[in-house]
Formats: C-alpha cells, sequence, structure tokens
C-alpha cells in the first residue's frame, strides 16, 4: 500500500509533520543550523500588547501576529489612548471572536498610566505557556517569535532577551545619542545584575508562564522603568536567560515615538534602585 505523503506547502510551519519534511531533506544538523525545530501544537503563546495611541499601525500590527503560525492569544491593553485606537480594538476583537487559533482579548485602563502597568494588566490575564512582550508600533518584526521561543522550547532558558544590537539582523539607522544611552543603560544594568546582556531595554522579552506569575505581583514602576525593574529582578531570582539576535525598524519622533530623555534618567535610577533591593 502507497502512503501518499501531504505536500509540505499545506503543513503549518514548526508543526511536527513539517519538521519531519525538513529533516528529512535536509538533515538533522542541518535543522539545527537552521533553527527549524517543532512548536507542541498544544503550547498557546500569549503576546502582551500595551497599546496607547497606535490608531496608524495597530492593525497592521495585530495582522502580523495573527500570521505567525503559533497558536496564541492576543492581550492587548489600551491605557487611555486619546485617538480612534478604542474603535480599532473593539474592531479587531469582534473579527477574532471565534479564531480559537488566535484569541483577542482587550482590556482598557480608564486613566493612562504608562507602559509597565498596561504591561502588569496584561500578564495578569495570561493563560498561554509562554509570554512575550510586543510593542504596538511596528519597530519589532513578530515573523521572529520562532527564534525567540526556541531557548525555551528546548528547556534551555526560562527568559529570552531579543537584542538589537548582536549584529546578524537589519537594523534602521537612526540616533546616535540613542544608541549610546541604550548601551550605557545596558552596561550599567549589567554591573548591578551580573548578566552579560547587550540589550536590556529591548522590547522583546519571553517568559515562561511561571516566571510571570512569580514577577507579576512584584512589579511596580508604570512606565519605561519597567525594563531595567524587570531584569534585576529576573537576576536576582537566577532564572536561566538567553539571548538572541532581532531585527529593528525604529520609529523617529515625527512617526511617533514615546521615550524621551527623561525616562533615561529613570531608567538609570531604576537599575540602582532595583540592582540593590526588591
Amino acid at each position: 500500500m502507497t502512503t501518499v505523503q501531504q505536500p509540505i506547502e499545506t503543513l503549518r510551519p514548526w508543526s511536527p509533520e513539517w519538521y519531519a519534511v525538513q529533516a528529512g531533506a535536509l538533515g538533522e544538523s542541518a535543522c539545527r543550523a537552521l533553527g527549524f525545530y517543532v512548536i507542541p501544537s498544544d503550547m498557546r503563546l500569549s503576546v502582551v500588547i500595551p497599546v496607547y495611541n497606535e490608531e496608524k499601525t495597530l492593525r497592521v500590527l495585530v495582522d502580523r501576529v495573527r500570521e505567525v503560525p503559533i497558536r496564541k492569544e492576543l492581550i492587548l491593553i489600551d491605557d487611555c489612548s486619546k485617538d480612534r485606537t478604542r474603535d480599532v480594538l473593539k474592531a479587531l476583537e469582534e473579527e477574532g471572536r471565534n479564531d480559537d487559533f488566535n484569541r483577542v482579548r482587550i482590556f482598557f485602563h480608564d486613566v493612562n498610566q504608562g507602559k509597565g502597568a498596561a504591561l502588569r494588566t496584561g500578564f495578569s490575564k495570561v493563560e498561554g505557556d509562554i509570554v512575550i512582550i510586543q510593542d504596538a508600533d511596528l519597530e519589532y518584526d513578530p515573523t521572529e517569535y520562532p527564534r525567540l521561543l526556541k531557548p525555551i522550547i528546548e528547556n534551555k532558558a526560562d527568559v529570552v532577551f531579543g537584542s538589537r544590537f548582536l549584529g546578524d539582523q537589519a537594523h534602521r539607522v537612526l540616533y546616535f545619542w540613542h544608541y549610546l544611552g541604550n548601551r550605557f543603560l545596558t552596561t550599567l544594568s549589567n554591573c548591578f545584575t551580573n548578566l552579560n546582556l547587550t540589550d536590556m531595554e529591548t522590547c522583546y522579552k519571553v517568559f515562561r508562564r511561571n516566571v510571570i506569575d512569580d514577577l507579576t505581583p512584584r512589579l511596580v514602576q508604570n512606565r519605561f522603568g519597567f525594563e531595567p525593574e524587570i531584569t534585576a529582578k529576573v537576576a536576582r531570582r537566577r532564572y536561566r536567560v538567553y539571548e538572541t539576535s532581532v531585527s529593528y525598524s525604529g520609529r523617529t519622533y515625527a512617526e511617533g515615538k514615546k521615550i524621551g530623555w527623561r525616562d533615561g534618567f529613570k531608567a538609570l535610577w531604576c537599575i540602582v534602585r532595583y540592582g540593590l533591593k526588591d
């Protein structure tokens, strides 16, 4: 009896069937070199997306997240936007009402509190096995989720940072002083945490669910101080941390970039504060 093999173009990428075809054609060693592996079909990824005045990019971003062939839930937290972001969110929620592969869950803040506060709200609602942070702009590319998840799925890491500065992915050339500030803050953070990160301020941070359940009640920073705070608390608890490269298409201030020099000084304070004590 002849077995009819399913065409590879009909297989869901990262599924066991898809990987078997790749391994049969390329070999196990080539698959490892290319970053091919199996993402369990029963795993659900929680994508936590803080949103503030992102009506221009939000739908495009959500569509890109939906296209990633991983079972997931999208948790979007509107931090009291002043534009039409809420209308876009309600439309997205209605469109995804019967899509279990891409669940869409929306939460609203009645008062603007900041990115850190929105993330705390999102973290408290997650139901997935792995949690990733995704900004609502288009600076970071969701197609890179499989690379970011790999160290956790293979049980090598509890937390993964997606670095813009490891050097082997495309990176939009923008502000030198921002770059220098990021490197300075990362280096100072490393001095307190004894981690050797290259990009502490990155958006892309990925966590096992148990890590999020442990850390969320301990988080207090409402704005961009969240980044050094959670990094210090991850380091203090000695979770296994990996770093992998990601691409970056940064925005200019004219295009909607929100972080400023005041946030840099706040991050500096947070590095020292949480580096010394929880």
